[in-house]
């Protein structure tokens, strides 16, 4: 009995079939692989990057709410000793422009971005 099999009019040896276009698969296989990985790796980078700069910008926002609350501190102790800080004469005494910016700031400040009065300090 032979192995041979006839196929689109060919015959074909049963050990041979698909043994040459394994290799050259097998090489384009692991070529995508390795484009596929620097393609992984590179969007990976870029998202570490963006990652870093956002912790970056949150850090200094961080960084100039606590100048406001240490500036918004020194007021009250200011106020408890009958003092009254100059910033807050300047509003309650300046011209009106003066007082919505105040009020905006503050409005800002509470929405977690910078006020017109840390920017002022910075």
């Amino acid at each position: 009995m032979e192995d041979n099999k006839m196929v689109a009019g060919k015959v074909k040896k049963p050990g041979k079939r698909g043994r040459k276009p394994a290799k050259i698969d097998l090489k384009a296989k692991l070529e995508r692989s390795r484009q596929s990985a620097r393609e992984c790796r590179a969007r990976k980078k870029l998202r570490y990057q963006y990652l870093e700069e956002l912790v970056s910008s949150k850090e200094r926002a961080i960084c100039a709410l606590r100048e406001e609350l240490e500036m918004y501190k020194q007021w009250c102790s200011a106020m408890d000793q009958g003092k009254i800080p100059s910033e807050i004469k300047a509003l309650l005494t300046g011209d009106e422009q003066k007082i919505p910016q105040s009020s905006a700031g503050t409005k800002a400040a509470k929405n977690g971005k910078n006020s017109s009065a840390s920017a002022a300090q910075s």
